[in-house]
């Protein structure tokens, strides 16, 4: 199992400011986050033997819209040995999507 305790990750591509530091007891994940739009979220799920991670997320956008979904992050090793989760993410009700992106390990 991959240990994400104190591991931080921001959007590729994303606000450099908004990053998102993981914990983690046993298999249980959680995080949360801000920037950009997004004035405050959080993840919380678990880790799978493969290191996969199954989370539920809701955020609170500068809308005051709220966003809640799933997904399910896969981690891959970039060259310079840090972790790149693809996200395959879907949201619920109103705002309803799906989708996927990449969260970058940073330091």
């Amino acid at each position: 199992m991959i240990d994400y305790d104190g591991r931080k990750f921001r959007k590729a591509g994303g606000d450099a400011d908004a990053i998102a530091v993981y914990r983690q007891e046993g298999d249980v994940v959680w995080a949360e986050f801000a920037g950009g739009e997004v004035r405050r979220g959080s993840i919380t799920g678990a880790q799978r033997e493969n290191g996969a991670l199954h989370l539920g997320y809701t955020m609170v956008l500068a809308t005051g819209e709220v966003i809640c979904g799933h997904t399910v992050n896969t981690p891959e090793v970039a060259e310079d040995g840090r972790l790149r989760l693809r996200e395959v993410w879907e949201r619920y009700g109103p705002h309803a999507a799906t989708g996927v992106s990449y969260l970058d390990e940073v330091s």
